[in-house]
């Protein structure tokens, strides 16, 4: 029994880390986006400020452009931590599957138990009423 509550603390723990690690990736790309749609803001707020729409014009801004580089680099690596989040969740729904097989076998287990338990202590009562009862006479009187 031990060795089996020890397993279910184990799966209960893979469980709570699978999930941690998909609620991480899944702010880093929230805060990705973010990120990236405030350069963006940035980068417009710089292209109004110079006149100047043309990435390719040899007068663009060397921020904007900077900006626009880490922009496409965040987005990258968000699209990137998407196919790791849907590798995580995968993760996830096999060790919570894992974890409910393992605590429906312990529920059926003690479940088991108890009415060994039950069938026990019901034939010491009735070996014990049966002591008590007559012989001869009728069992209640």
């Amino acid at each position: 029994m031990k060795s089996r509550d020890s397993v279910l603390r184990l799966r209960r723990f893979q469980a709570d880390e699978k999930r941690r690690r998909v609620t991480q990736i899944e702010s880093m790309i929230a805060e990705f986006e973010r990120m990236a749609r405030d350069l963006s803001d940035q980068v417009v707020a710089e292209q109004q400020r110079t006149g100047i729409h043309d990435a390719t014009h040899f007068a663009y801004p060397t921020f904007a452009k900077a900006a626009l580089a880490r922009r496409d680099n965040l987005l990258a690596s968000a699209s990137e931590l998407k196919g790791q989040m849907a590798a995580a969740q995968d993760e996830l729904a096999e060790a919570v599957e894992d974890l409910k097989k393992l605590e429906l076998i312990a529920e059926r287990d003690v479940a088991r138990e108890r009415a060994t338990v039950a069938a026990a202590e019901q034939e010491a009562i009735d070996a014990a009423a049966a002591r008590r009862r007559p012989r001869n006479g009728p069992a209640f009187a």
